[in-house]
């Protein structure tokens, strides 16, 4: 059940972490049911102006950025949603989703209706999954030690890779602007470069393996023309890497206590992200606390050996457990031109996806609590952040 939203005064006072911080405000929270439910990922379109958020009860709902308005909820998968990206060729209305049920959905946001479907065999599941190739209609999926490849204008599987890894497979990404190479990370430790164009089989198009060490959750590109690659893995550990040359430039084995010892804010669990500006070549390691607060380090990834600068952004106030989940502004496509003066938003283990506002609209932070959004889910989750999926 929908219902209105209550608007409040927040106050967010802390005591600073470093002199060079900024402590962001919280524009708005929104409770997306009693407390059951999980947030896992949140996904912007700008051409729809809305954010679908996937959730731990297995649907994706629709809210308003600027406002937090309910708009809609896309039922279907059957299992833990993974993935969830408004990357479909040609379609701006189009949402993906890909799941331990097997499947990789596509749904018409217009009318939260499924338009696509594709299916994994012999019950595999999917963790991710990547559109591209130099057709730009190849669609990639990470499963259990697999790497699928379909066509996706005709639904056709054009390929299974087998062989490449030994463990599931976390992580699949075309390289921008490369779009014919793919990574694949894994659990298995190892990050794959492959060669798509062509027949696509383990034998002549895979180009080369980076061997993490252990089990990687996520990796993203950066750098000019996206030559390097960042990795985080499930123990929290950082790396980045050159994936033309196959070499680990920076390793941070330490990377939560370098980030711990950066403010004198609790000690950091876990990371969520990174992000990356192309603008001035900077990245940024996410962090988090079992409380909810998020800290924005900066990475010195010139230097040889690298460094974790102070937080440079502190997020603090909105969530009361782990936090998933974070999707700045600056991540989205056209920046979502409509959400003045917002920062970002974040979802977590709480059930609540927050809006935070940039520091220059903190002398207007006022934030409303929704007390209602959603009815209360019958199924109790207890789902474990570290485990690989």
């Amino acid at each position: 059940m929908e219902a209105s939203m209550e608007i409040d005064s927040e106050h967010t006072a802390a005591a600073d972490a470093s002199p060079s911080s900024k402590r962001l405000g919280i524009k708005n929270t929104i409770h997306t049911n009693f407390g059951d439910d999980y947030v896992f990922q949140i996904a912007s379109s700008q051409e729809t102006s809305s954010l679908a958020v996937s959730l731990s009860s297995n649907a994706i709902k629709f809210y308003s950025p600027a406002t937090g308005q309910f708009i809609g909820e896309c039922k279907g998968h059957a299992a833990t949603i993974h993935e969830v990206s408004f990357s479909i060729p040609s379609s701006p209305n189009a949402l993906g989703s890909c799941s331990s049920d097997g499947t990789v959905r596509v749904w018409d946001t217009r009318t939260f209706k499924q338009v696509s479907l594709l299916r994994a065999v012999s019950s595999q599941e999917i963790f991710s999954f990547s559109i591209g190739g130099s057709s730009g209609n190849l669609l990639a999926a990470g499963s259990n030690a697999q790497i699928l490849f379909w066509d996706f204008r005709h639904g056709k599987l054009e390929a299974c890779l087998e062989e490449s890894h030994m463990d599931d497979v976390t992580q699949v990404r075309f390289v921008p602007n490369q779009q014919s190479k793919l990574i694949s990370s894994s659990v298995d430790g190892l990050m794959c470069l492959f060669d798509t164009d062509g027949q696509i089989d383990d034998d002549n198009h895979l180009e080369s393996v980076m061997n993490v060490g252990t089990s990687v959750a996520k990796v993203g590109f950066f750098g000019d023309m996206n030559q390097r690659l960042w990795c985080l893995t499930h123990i929290e550990t950082l790396s980045i890497w050159d994936w033309r040359d196959s070499a680990r430039q920076i390793n941070f084995e330490d990377a939560r206590s370098l980030a711990s010892d950066k403010w004198n804010l609790d000690q950091i669990d876990y990371f969520v992200d990174c992000h990356y500006s192309g603008a001035d070549d900077r990245l940024w390691v996410i962090g988090g606390t079992s409380s909810g607060t998020l800290g924005y380090f900066p990475i010195d990834h010139q230097a040889a050996s690298g460094a974790i600068g102070p937080a440079e952004a502190i997020l603090e106030g909105g969530h009361s457990g782990v936090v998933r989940t974070v999707l700045p502004v600056s991540f989205t496509p056209g920046g979502l031109s409509q959400s003045k003066d917002i920062f970002g938003w974040t979802g977590g283990e709480d059930g609540r996806l927050c809006c935070w506002l940039s520091d220059k609209s903190l002398a207007a932070n006022r934030s409303w609590v929704s007390s209602a959004l959603v009815m209360k889910s019958q199924k109790v989750h207890k789902l474990n952040r570290h485990h690989p999926y």
